[in-house]
């Protein structure tokens, strides 16, 4: 046996773009190799590597002496493969972040291996839900399962169909099919906490040979799993964004459940969309790819117009259900929160013993405290925000950065007892409700009353079997859950994210409505949605009532194209964050200076700007964007105005750089 290579190329979790690999010596117990982790010198600390080469021999222009020696390996397999470093070569390029940081974020960090538990042997109750299939749902299936061109050349699917029309059922199908063909199969959904549903069905049908891999799991329990799946244990790993990179072997199938989903797309750096890895991976291993929802994101919906994925509808209802009767109502002249409508209707489906769903998207109790006076209003000390009004804490919060006040008795300002908290939250429904249903049993999920880990899981549980009369609750009540005793949704305040200045917010809103709908009368033909609203004649709104998603998507694909928004062109974005205002401003524009002479004829600049929301956790934030018609020229300019700017850069500056971003707040 050949004696091991001495000398190993090393990348670290650090933002450096240009030359990333480090080399070094092998660790004094021969434990090195490719795939695993190191603790090696870095600059004056000890960090965590990644190794992904050996060498026989330094590269040209490194001394023997100049080189440093690995300190000890973490792993005792290999964690990561050829084919991961080549995925994160290409994040890091794509998305303009360094080679280490995309490899840091596609595996797990655990340093030692815990007792795993996997999903149960139960065949349970979901082999009688795989029911007889529609001819929809068939032909839906024939088409995901037939091989008709080369894999390499096959177009990612999208199942767009109604809520209840049963795509999580063609999914799972094609996930057998594929399993059974020997191959391996990862299943996005939006998050794991708002999708137990969908986890709980994967685990009973699939058994122990299912993973699930989240953010929410120990960083030892995650390695465990991530490990398992190395080894082939594992054919079928559900999870959220991060599941795109499960090392399965020989991957056949990636499916992306509620596709629009804004949590795809990842916060941090590297700010990566799990739908674009999905498209990477699915091209590099010949596996096929299906997306699914009731309401694409606008840039599936022009793929699907253009050939550029093949579209399979699911039109109807298959439990017995209808679409919804959807209404909506204006909350003008309304005292409280609750309008005469919603609680007629609320106060009929208690008679029915049907159940009632309450969405808000906004939780607190009040969220805007503003003097009639003098026109003060109270925002965080620390970001560009109202603080909102927590009635159960008895204080106001910053939902940015956590800080937090007694509210003042008097207008801070003049003095004026005509000031005080308005709007409502959550909890200020919660307590008009109670007040104005006391023999009703509620519940409310949010962020406030969901923090115990599976609370929010025995709350749904509880709802599911009758024990609630009705959930009220944000965003987790409105994805992808499937109960069969609600009659009635009501959507509390429509309009809550359409006056934010972001070009998604009619999206963004006409596909919650949409979504959260979809709650009601799954299984009865007299499914009611009440939506109140502060703006009744908005175009989105409107389409979102009348469950009219082409109208809604030909009217917002041209405005669109009218005012050169996505996805007509492509935009990269630049922010600058700093302590102090003035640091800020003088790197936004000495970027915006870089800018100018290095962007193509194709392209454009907006700002330099503040960024609508101007400070976060006591940083001012500031905003450059390039927009361009197509990606290649763009990401062109965009390193060359990087590599120009890193120079030169004040270190107490951070920027950061999103490429195709889902929000510009």
């Amino acid at each position: 046996m050949a004696p091991p290579l001495p000398y190993f190329d090393l990348v670290f979790d650090v933002p450096i773009r240009e030359n990333p690999v480090f080399t070094y010596r092998g660790d004094p117990k021969g434990e090195a190799g490719v795939g695993k982790r190191v603790m090696a010198p870095f600059g004056r600390r000890e960090m965590t590597g990644y190794i992904i080469g050996v060498r026989a021999e330094p590269a040209a222009g490194l001394s023997e002496g100049a080189i440093k020696a690995i300190r000890r390996v973490v792993d005792a397999e290999p964690i990561f493969d050829e084919a991961d470093i080549e995925l994160a070569r290409w994040m890091a390029g794509y998305y303009l972040c360094g080679f280490g940081e995309a490899l840091a974020a596609m595996i797990p960090s655990g340093r030692r291996v815990g007792g795993y538990s996997s999903f149960p042997d139960d065949e349970g109750d979901i082999a009688a839900e795989a029911l007889a299939l529609s001819d929809e749902q068939e032909k839906a299936l024939a088409a995901i399962t037939a091989v008709t061109a080369p894999a390499e050349k096959l177009r990612p699917f999208y199942l767009f169909g109604i809520t209840g029309s049963g795509k999580t059922e063609v999914f799972l199908r094609s996930a057998e099919a594929v399993i059974r063909d020997g191959k391996s199969v990862i299943y996005l959904v939006p998050e794991i906490s708002l999708t137990h549903q969908t986890a709980e069905a994967i685990g009973k049908r699939f058994g122990p040979i299912a993973a699930t891999i989240h953010s929410g799991m120990s960083p030892g329990k995650r390695l465990t799993e991530w490990l398992r799946i190395r080894s082939g244990e594992v054919r079928i790993v559900v999870g959220p964004r991060s599941a795109v990179f499960a090392p399965l072997r020989n991957l056949g199938l990636i499916i992306i459940d509620e596709e629009h989903d804004g949590s795809y797309k990842s916060g941090n750096t590297p700010r990566y969309h799990a739908r674009q890895v999905a498209m990477r991976r699915s091209s590099l291993s010949g596996a096929r790819l299906v997306m699914g929802s009731a309401t694409p994101s606008v840039e599936a919906w022009k793929l699907m117009s253009n050939q550029g994925i093949t579209r399979l509808d699911l039109t109807r209802r298959l439990s017995g259900g209808s679409p919804p009767e959807i209404i909506p109502v204006s909350l003008e002249h309304t005292e409280g929160c609750l309008t005469a409508e919603l609680k007629e209707e609320i106060r009929k489906t208690a008679q029915l013993g049907r159940q009632s769903i309450l969405f808000l998207n906004r939780r607190g109790f009040a969220y805007f405290y503003h003097c009639k006076q003098c026109g003060y209003e109270l925002s965080c000390k620390h970001c560009s925000v109202s603080l909102t009004y927590h009635k159960s804490k008895g204080r106001a919060v910053c939902h940015y950065c956590g800080y937090s006040v007694v509210p003042p008795k008097a207008c801070p300002q003049c003095g004026s007892l005509e000031a005080g908290f308005t709007g409502f939250g959550t909890e200020m429904i919660e307590e008009e409700v109670a007040r104005t249903f006391p023999e009703l049993r509620l519940r409310r999920a949010d962020a406030d009353t969901t923090g115990r880990k599976g609370s929010l899981a025995e709350t749904l549980d509880i709802f599911k079997a009758g024990g609630i009369d009705i959930l009220l609750g944000t965003q987790m009540v409105a994805k992808g859950l499937n109960f069969p005793g609600v009659r009635l949704v009501g959507v509390v305040l429509a309009d809550t994210g359409l006056h934010l200045p972001d070009f998604r917010a009619a999206e963004r809103t006409f596909s919650l409505i949409v979504q959260v709908a979809g709650r009601a009368g799954r299984y009865f033909p007299d499914g009611k949605v009440i939506v109140q609203t502060l703006r009744p004649k908005d175009p989105a709104i409107l389409r979102a009532c009348a469950l009219d998603v082409e109208g809604f998507f030909a009217a917002e694909l041209a405005q669109r194209e009218m005012l050169g928004f996505p996805p007509y062109t492509r935009l990269i974005r630049f922010t600058v964050r700093a302590k102090e205002a003035p640091r800020a401003d003088g790197a936004i524009k000495r970027l915006a200076g870089i800018a100018a002479p290095l962007i193509p004829p194709d392209a454009d600049i907006l700002g330099p700007a503040e960024c609508p929301i101007g400070i976060i956790a006591g940083n001012h934030r500031r905003q450059l964007i390039l927009r361009g018609k197509g990606m290649g020229t763009l990401h062109g300019a965009a390193k060359a105005i990087l590599d120009s700017y890193e120079k030169g850069r004040d270190a107490k500056v951070y920027l950061e750089v999103d490429v195709d971003p889902v929000s510009l707040l």
